[in-house]
């Protein structure tokens, strides 16, 4: 019978919600979340949907509008989780992952 916790997904959900919360450590200590970094680099872009209804996740460089507004990154940590928790979209949660994928726990599987 296969445990559940160590299936790849379970892995790779783990390993972005630790770093998630290494991310909001950061944010206490006053410094930059590596999630925000890879947004500034254009690896990817958390951004509040066309609707002002939730959150979107797209990968790559997204030309924002003028009335967009930058997400907080509480709120993109809480949206993350619920979407890892609720949804886990395979390719949705590597994106994340990639941004830690300098970290140890890191695992070449992983890339999107």
């Amino acid at each position: 019978m296969t445990n559940l916790d160590d299936t790849p997904a379970v892995k790779l959900d783990e390993f972005v919600l630790a770093r998630l919360a290494e991310d909001e450590e950061r944010v206490r200590a006053g410094e930059l979340p590596l999630l925000d970094e890879a947004e500034r680099r254009g690896r990817l872009r958390i951004m509040y949907a066309d609707d002002g209804v939730g959150l979107l996740l797209a990968g790559g460089p997204v030309e924002a509008m003028e009335d967009r507004h930058p997400v907080p990154f509480a709120e993109k940590a809480e949206f993350l989780r619920r979407e890892i928790r609720d949804v886990h979209d395979d390719a949705s949660v590597k994106l994340v992952a990639s941004v830690y994928e300098a970290h140890p726990d890191w695992q070449d599987g992983w890339r999107p």
